[in-house]
């Protein structure tokens, strides 16, 4: 919509709610000024009136109505002012009260507006109530009406209305004027977010981008595997430190034959004293080269006389000197915000003198496992089945970069999670294995919906694992609700638990493992599939066809799993889990 410009009010006193901050008012996960934003996010120019922001997108204007909470009118005219004369020939103007809105609802206005002769066009909601702070204007009638008045302060909306408008029945436009009204909103989002199933790829994006992240804090590297760098670090030492031998050889002056000394320098030991011209000394890989070296000589390449050092002849002049500061410099960015803290990191950080940082995470896990019917020790009783899963998430989710703090049991009752999602102190992640499924025993669900979470992945279009939720609780820790199968609690645990990682120490979203999957027809059905594989000779992958769920036999000798679109063709190319070691 590049000829149209928008105005959203983000302001007024909220008078029928206490004068709350009505625009930052979280509904289904986002504000509704986010929702007002997202819906004209296609207008040329945004200009927001109301209080100042900070946290808005600097491309979007901010101005106040004066005085402050003198009405929409008010609002409406300092926004066209902020526009100032280059504004598009049309302007949208939207209450941030509207937690349903979306953009369609606004190109669908641009659209009816551009086909009539109405110099403005306004949305109705479900009741038959225009809504005129849903609507689109011809800039010149807006303002033309604006300019009649002496004053805009205080001014009702019928006070600029002109004389021809349209009016058009859409969809999400019902606002939130009262306590009462925002709860309904909430909770018919939250019924419509529960009601739809996501694929891998929108739940992991929604997981990425949707989690909160967790606190940052000093630490030493060593200890927080499986953390992320919260700012960037940068070298506190040059790399190398000082001049040192790249090879075992001799550290010599000019061009040679040399005169061979009898001192030996070593990797840790005293610099050898500098050469003369014509000089050489014995040198070991990564020992201080003297001053005077003008390069060393390897061993392969030296031939030896007496006192007396030469080059072999046809063998090639090399330097084999690694200079001080050649591979980083003091000041040299080391790894960005967000790097994990691995092994490699580690290590790099360590050569420059780093040894701590500012992190986030690593993110610490309770696992619970639910079910009357689940027993991990001793002799069944009748009715009771082994706990096949519980024993080997620890190992599965530390490797996936999750520490461990305790596994628990919780019996099936009707508010048997609530204390447990309410006392979360200590622990990033719950983990949940069972209770997602809708039957009597499946309390997880409800429980969720009485701490007032924020439900992220209510569902997943995926066979198996239909079943599996992602929430934020209201005190920040993540709940990933498994299936209680075996299998379908394994691959989605591997295929959701990186992505949460990386939302919750604000890491990058992990780089997916692609290539052909040779069998895909004989695997696809209707909806994405997750099955075990084994590696292919020729590179890519043979999944399995038939993989009972039940238990995990299936993974026994197999490299990982693949998770395979709708309806795929052989060699389609499908996303492969490798199965940590």
């Amino acid at each position: 919509m590049t000829t149209v410009d928008a105005i959203v009010l983000a302001g007024g006193r909220a008078s029928r709610m206490g004068g709350v901050d009505k625009p930052a008012i979280m509904v289904g996960g986002r504000s509704m000024l986010d929702a007002a934003l997202a819906a004209v996010g296609d207008c040329a120019r945004i200009v927001v009136v109301g209080p100042r922001r900070p946290e808005l997108d600097a491309r979007i204007e901010q101005v106040r109505e004066v005085p402050p909470g003198s009405g929409p009118v008010a609002a409406i005219g300092s926004g066209l002012r902020a526009l100032g004369p280059n504004a598009a020939p049309w302007i949208v103007v939207l209450a941030a009260d509207l937690p349903f809105l979306t953009e369609d609802t606004v190109g669908e206005l641009s659209r009816h507006a551009t086909e009539s002769t109405a110099d403005a066009v306004f949305a109705i909601d479900a009741s038959g109530r225009p809504q005129y702070l849903v609507g689109i204007w011809r800039r010149a009638a807006l303002e033309s009406a604006l300019g009649q008045l002496d004053s805009l302060v205080n001014q009702p909306m019928k006070a600029i209305m002109p004389t021809e408008t349209a009016v058009l029945e859409l969809p999400g436009t019902s606002d939130c004027d009262t306590e009462e009204q925002v709860h309904s909103a909430r909770v018919t989002m939250a019924a419509d977010r529960t009601a739809a199933r996501l694929n891998l790829t929108e739940a992991r994006e929604l997981i990425v981008s949707g989690l909160t992240p967790l606190a940052a804090h000093d630490a030493e590297f060593g200890e927080v595997t499986g953390a992320a760098l919260a700012a960037p670090i940068h070298a506190a030492g040059a790399l190398p430190r000082f001049d040192v031998s790249a090879m075992d050889g001799y550290a010599v002056r000019g061009d040679g034959p040399w005169r061979l000394r009898r001192d030996i320098g070593f990797a840790g030991g005293a610099r050898p004293a500098g050469l003369l011209s014509g000089e050489a000394v014995r040198i070991a890989t990564g020992a201080h080269v003297p001053d005077g070296t003008t390069s060393v000589l390897r061993d392969e390449f030296a031939a030896i006389t007496g006192d007396e050092l030469s080059r072999r002849p046809d063998t090639p002049i090399r330097g084999d000197v690694r200079r001080s500061g050649e591979d980083r410099r003091v000041g040299d960015l080391i790894a960005p915000a967000g790097t994990p803290v691995t092994a490699a990191l580690r290590s790099a950080a360590a050569s420059v003198e780093v040894t701590a940082g500012l992190v986030r995470g690593p993110v610490r896990a309770r696992i619970v496992m639910t079910g009357d019917e689940i027993r991990s020790t001793g002799p069944l009783q009748a009715g009771q089945t082994r706990d096949s899963i519980g024993p080997v998430l620890p190992d599965l989710l530390t490797r996936l970069g999750v520490q461990i703090l305790d596994t628990v049991h919780l019996r099936d009752s009707a508010h048997g999670f609530d204390d447990m999602l309410t006392a979360t102190d200590g622990f990033d992640l719950l983990v949940v294995v069972g209770a997602t499924g809708g039957g009597a025993a499946d309390q997880l669900r409800t429980a969720l919906a009485r701490t007032e979470a924020r439900v992220l992945v209510p569902r997943l279009a995926l066979r198996p694992g239909g079943s599996t939720i992602v929430a934020e609780l209201p005190t920040s820790p993540t709940v990933l609700g498994l299936p209680g199968n075996p299998f379908a609690a394994i691959a989605v645990l591997l295929a959701l638990t990186p992505a949460i990682v990386a939302g919750r120490t604000a890491a990058p979203a992990p780089r997916r493992v692609l290539g052909p999957l040779h069998n895909a027809a004989e695997i696809a059905g209707p909806v994405q599939r997750i099955t075990p594989a084994r590696y292919a000779p020729e590179g890519g992958w043979l999944g399995d066809a038939v993989v009972r769920t039940a238990h995990l036999a299936g993974l026994i000798d197999r490299d990982g799993l693949v998770i395979v679109p709708a309806d795929a063709t052989d060699a389609t190319i499908v996303e492969f889990l490798p199965l940590p070691a």
